[in-house]
């Protein structure tokens, strides 16, 4: 008989209405009381509203790629098909890590990760700024590959990686699997968490409500204030405008609005305002200079011109502690925030 995370059952809750959702284990299927149905592949629920648009072009395969008889690596919608071989590639001989993993690699800090693609010999995992977790639970909002989850876990967390590609899902579960990681992951949009109000302890994310619209990231922010428990703590990242690797990134496409997939530059102010007002009590602190997504403990994957940059951004990072004005010139930072209550 197929089989749901007890976890689940108990918190997950319909996207679009909010309604309670029963398991229906002869099909495999989640319905919700208004007759809303979610399948769910191999224990991982997909959770995608059929009626809402997507954030990403693509994730709608999500819902029915597990219905086709195609091999588990082209259930990752984010892939080329010049990818897809690749990963067949790596398959055949052999790899230390996920293929699949291998090539989403690429899309972790834009361009500075292209020459790993394909040609991992570890997992990247980074250092998560957050205390020790003693067993509670972290939402990782667009896990991907899942290396925010590994790294949560290595605080002693019990992540949940939702993200909306299914493909992406499967290898971070690989991922744990092979790293001996204990974590949930589920098929999701960040607009619309189908969690149940109240019942996280922590939420994280990073390189990912960057890409979305402004109305978007409010929506996101304000679903993410709703799924802490009173009293929790958010941590997400995000770019800033005056950041100068993001002032010529503007400077490139002439200062004009964002579209589809591109990032959105944030002002420290805005931030500010728009997560006291969704979550509660807000800082900000820097994350990095000189791009979005540097992870000191990348630099060994650098080249050398590369390491210069991560070193001298964390440089940066760490005097902003004590000259916080420093904070308003990085081009990535962390927006600390806690939940009232608790």
């Amino acid at each position: 008989m197929n089989s749901i995370d007890p976890w689940f059952l108990e918190n997950l809750i319909c996207p679009v209405d909010g309604l309670s959702l029963a398991w229906h284990p002869e099909c495999s299927r989640l319905v919700s009381a208004s007759k809303r149905v979610y399948p769910v592949v191999d224990g991982v629920p997909i959770m995608l509203p059929e009626d809402v648009e997507p954030t990403l072009g693509g994730i709608r395969a999500s819902r029915s790629r597990f219905e086709d008889d195609a091999p588990w690596y082209l259930s990752s919608v984010l892939l080329s098909d010049e990818e897809k071989r690749g990963i067949q590639q790596l398959i055949r001989h052999g790899s230390a890590v996920d293929p699949v993993a291998a090539y989403l690699v690429g899309a972790t800090n834009g361009l500075a990760y292209v020459h790993l693609i394909g040609h991992l010999t570890r997992y990247p995992i980074p250092e998560l700024q957050f205390a020790e977790g003693a067993g509670k639970t972290l939402l990782d909002v667009g896990c991907s590959w899942g290396r925010w989850c590994v790294a949560a876990a290595m605080r002693g967390y019990s992540p949940i990686g939702i993200d909306p590609s299914l493909g992406a899902v499967m290898a971070a579960r690989r991922v744990a699997k092979q790293l001996k990681i204990q974590a949930r992951f589920l098929v999701g949009d960040a607009r619309h968490l189908p969690l149940r109000s109240d019942c996280i302890d922590a939420a994280f994310s990073y390189s990912v409500l960057q890409h979305f619209s402004i109305s978007d990231v409010h929506q996101s922010v304000r679903h993410i204030g709703r799924v802490l428990k009173p009293g929790a703590r958010s941590l997400i990242q995000m770019p800033t405008r005056f950041g100068i690797r993001c002032l010529i990134n503007q400077a490139k496409r002439k200062f004009r609005a964002a579209k589809e997939f591109e990032v959105r530059y944030w002002s420290i102010k805005d931030l500010q305002v728009l997560f006291h007002d969704a979550i509660g009590e807000t800082t900000i602190v820097a994350d990095c200079y000189f791009g979005i997504g540097w992870q000191p403990s990348d630099s060994e994957l650098m080249p050398a011109h590369l390491r210069t940059v991560i070193h001298t951004s964390e440089f940066i990072r760490r005097l902003s502690r004590t000259l916080p004005r420093l904070v308003s010139i990085a081009d990535s930072v962390y927006v600390a925030s806690n939940k009232a209550g608790g």
